[in-house]
C-alpha cells in the first residue's frame, strides 16, 4: 500500500499545456477518482503517475520515494485499461498468470495466486476459455484479475467500464467497489462518467483544461459545487443555471423573482437542482410554460425555458401535464446556489454559508 503525492506537476507538449501545476495528496488505501471531460488532463495525470508519460515539471512521490525517473515496472503499481489488453492466444488462466511469469515470481506461488484473484472477480468457471469466448464484462474481469494477481501497492484504472453496456457497468462497478474494500489498496480511477465518480470515490478531483476545479467527497462536490463548471458537470440532470440580476436583494430573470439575502447585487448566475424545488398549483418563484415532460418511473422530469436556459424540475412520479401548459415552481432559499457571472466562481448560497474554497491556477488541492 502507498501514499501518492503530486507536487507542482505539469505536462506540456510545446506550447500546449495538458496538466498545469497540479498538487495532490492521495492517502494510503484511498479510492480517488479523476473526473472530467475529454482532454481535461485526467488520463495524462494517471499516465505520469504510472511512468508512461514523462513529467515536464514537478515531482511524483509513491510512498517515501520520488519516482520521476523510475521505469513503470519499478513503481509497484498495476494498471487496468479501457481496452482490456488481453492476449488472445492465452487462456483466462494464463492471462491472469502472465504478470507473475514476467516478474519472476516463484512458480510454486502461481496457482494459488491466480485462483485467488479469479475467485475475487468470479471467473472460476471460465479459466480454460480464451478471450474471444468471453463477453465484454468477463474480459474486463480478466483484466481486473490480472491486475490483482500482482498484489501491487496501488491500482490505476483508466475508464475500465466505458466499453460495457449499462447493466454490466452497474454490476462491474459494484465489483470494483467490493474489491477495493477487500484489498485496501490505493486506487486512482479515471472517468468522464460522474455516476461512476459519485458511487466509487472516497474523494473526487474534478478537472478541466488541465486544472483542478474542485477536490472533495462526492457529497461535498454535489451539494456545494465550487463553480459553474462543476455545477454543470455533476448531477443527472445537471444543476440548473440561470443568468439574471439582483436588485434590492431580489434576483430577477425571465419568469423569475426570488430574494437573495446575501448582500450581493448586479449580474449573477443562480443555480438550483431539479430535485430541490417543487411544482405548485400557483404562485412560486418561477413561472413558465412546459417545454417537455419525461416519465422516469420514480419521478417525472419537467422542462421549461427561462431565457436561453433549459430548466429541469423533478416532480412526483404521478405528475402529469401537457407541453405548453403553465408551470409554477416553488424554490426554497436552501435550494439556491449563487455564482459570479463573469468568473463562474461560487459566491455563497441562501443558507448563509460562505463559499467553498476553489482551486486557482496552481491546482492546489
Amino acid at each position: 500500500m502507498a501514499q501518492i503525492r503530486l507536487v507542482n506537476v505539469s505536462k506540456r507538449w510545446g506550447s500546449y499545456v495538458g496538466v498545469d501545476n497540479f498538487n495532490l495528496d492521495i492517502a494510503d488505501a484511498e479510492f480517488l477518482v479523476l473526473l472530467g471531460p475529454s482532454g481535461c488532463g485526467k488520463t495524462t495525470t494517471m499516465r505520469m503517475i504510472a511512468g508512461l508519460e514523462d513529467v515536464t515539471e514537478g515531482e511524483i512521490w509513491i510512498g517515501d520515494k520520488i519516482v520521476n525517473n523510475l521505469e513503470p515496472k519499478d513503481r509497484d503499481i498495476s494498471m487496468v485499461f479501457q481496452s482490456y489488453g488481453l492476449y488472445p492466444n492465452l487462456s483466462v488462466y494464463e492471462n491472469i498468470r502472465f504478470p507473475l511469469r514476467v516478474r519472476g515470481i516463484p512458480k510454486a506461488e502461481h496457482h494459488e495466486r491466480v485462483m485467488r484473484a479469479a475467485a475475487m472477480v468470479e471467473l472460476g468457471p471460465f479459466l480454460e476459455r480464451r478471450p474471444a469466448a468471453l463477453s465484454g464484462g468477463q474480459r474486463q474481469r480478466v483484466a481486473l484479475a490480472r491486475s490483482i494477481v500482482r498484489e501491487p501497492n496501488a491500482f490505476l484504472m483508466d475508464e475500465p467500464l466505458s466499453n460495457l453496456d449499462a447493466k454490466l457497468r452497474v454490476s462491474t462497478r459494484a465489483q470494483i467497489k467490493n474489491l477495493h474494500h477487500t484489498l485496501k489498496r490505493t486506487t486512482i480511477y479515471v472517468t468522464h462518467d460522474q455516476i461512476e465518480a459519485m458511487t466509487l470515490a472516497d474523494r473526487v478531483v474534478v478537472m478541466n483544461k488541465g486544472l483542478v476545479q474542485q477536490l472533495g467527497t462526492p457529497t461535498e462536490i454535489y451539494d456545494r459545487p465550487a463553480n459553474t463548471f462543476v455545477a454543470s458537470f455533476i448531477g443527472s440532470p445537471a444543476m440548473n443555471l440561470i443568468d439574471g440580476d439582483v436588485t434590492d436583494g431580489i434576483f430577477r430573470a425571465e419568469g423569475m423573482a426570488l430574494p437573495i439575502p446575501l448582500g450581493v447585487s448586479g449580474p449573477i448566475t443562480l443555480g438550483f437542482r431539479a430535485e430541490d424545488v417543487q411544482v405548485v398549483p400557483q404562485g412560486g418563484q418561477l413561472s413558465a410554460t412546459v417545454y417537455s415532460m419525461e416519465l422516469l418511473g420514480d419521478a417525472t422530469l419537467v422542462s421549461c425555458r427561462i431565457g436561453p436556459a433549459l430548466v429541469s424540475i423533478r416532480a412526483a412520479k404521478d405528475f402529469r401535464t401537457q407541453i405548453g401548459a403553465p408551470l409554477h415552481v416553488a424554490i426554497p432559499p436552501s435550494a439556491v446556489h449563487v455564482f459570479d457571472r463573469s468568473s463562474g466562481q461560487r459566491l455563497s448560497d441562501n443558507t448563509g454559508l460562505p463559499a467553498q474554497a476553489t482551486s486557482s491556477k496552481t491546482g492546489a488541492a
